[in-house]
């Protein structure tokens, strides 16, 4: 277990090196000057240039990269041009509402797709069936943005059961948090509910297969009771496995959702530095979104390990 985690955490330094340049790169060729955006379009040419001097851009790409990445080895991910404050505090400062949404989509998630998944395997062949199925292919082919949109019409401006944007932090009132962030987990979660249910379905119809189901049901083991006990408890690893994937794919996801219900979390950070091309910070929550995303992942195979003790860390058993 040690060696794994040994491997696992060393193979994090490819891919911050490959992530840190795909980024570099992205960022620096695409149009726009920070200096120019800083200063205005009434600036001059010589303003321009000293303050481009004084930030660093007038050096080499390359030398720009390696400065960068340098600093980053030191755990130093630089300080915003903008707001005159370290990424770090930037990125922990909006870290919160980020998480927040996350954890309720992925619980929204959780509760939907597990109980799709249920029913679905249980009634399989049905009609039942048949329009899980359907909603699930439904839910993953909807954009999130566009599900928002249609949220915000509905149950916002025509219903008004829900804020139109905005948010509200847990310290001042829990469920008026809760309030503001249900309609933008639902339209975070449903995608993974949907992931989550048709996974559910595809391995519970696999163990209801097995020859110990047959054993239950012929001594007299309710249904309901075989379905929970038996079937879905056998089924918790690959389900284990997506949900821990599904929950590091919505910190990831969470920028464009942010963005439509006006949630200042990360995304609505990074939203912001692109437009106003703060590049250091842009570079720096990227990064640190990436080790997330690999330590989650990382923490998920762990939680399989421990799950079921019969599976090696190389995936074969012991």
């Amino acid at each position: 277990m040690r060696r794994y985690l040994f491997h696992r955490l060393l193979a994090l330094l490819p891919v911050l090196l490959v992530v840190s340049v795909v980024v570099f790169c992205l960022i620096h060729l695409a149009p726009g000057d920070p200096a120019l955006v800083i200063l205005g379009n009434d600036a001059s040419p010589q303003d321009i240039a000293a303050l481009r001097q004084q930030m660093g851009l007038d050096r080499p790409l390359l030398v720009q990269f390696f400065s960068w990445f340098g600093e980053i080895l030191t755990g130093d991910l630089g300080h915003s041009l903008f707001l005159n404050t370290s990424v770090m505090s930037l990125f922990l400062q909006h870290l919160t509402p980020t998480l927040a949404l996350a954890f309720y989509a992925q619980l929204i998630a959780l509760i939907l797709g597990l109980a799709g998944g249920v029913i679905s395997a249980w009634q399989h062949g049905g009609i039942t069936d048949r329009i899980i199925r359907m909603l699930a292919t439904l839910g993953m082919s909807v954009p999130g943005f566009l599900l928002g949109l249609v949220l915000i019409f509905f149950f916002a401006v025509q219903l008004r059961w829900f804020p139109v944007v905005g948010y509200r932090s847990t310290n001042d009132d829990f469920w008026l948090n809760v309030w503001y962030l249900t309609l933008p987990a639902i339209a975070l979660g449903l995608r993974i509910a949907a992931l989550i249910a048709r996974m559910t379905r595809a391995v519970m119809l696999d163990v209801l297969q097995e020859p110990f189901i047959n054993t239950a049901r012929a001594k007299g083991v309710p249904e309901w009771l075989v379905l929970l006990r038996h079937t879905l408890k056998n089924s918790l690893i690959p389900i284990l496995t997506i949900c821990g994937e599904s929950f590091a794919s919505l910190i990831a996801g969470t920028i464009v959702i942010e963005s439509v219900f006006g949630i200042p979390g990360v995304g609505s950070l990074i939203v912001d530095s692109i437009e106003r091309r703060d590049v250091t910070v842009i570079q720096g929550v990227v990064l640190l979104i990436t080790i997330c995303y690999v330590l989650i992942n990382l923490a998920v195979d762990l939680l399989n390990y421990i799950a079921d003790p019969r599976l090696s860390v190389d995936g074969g058993e012991k």
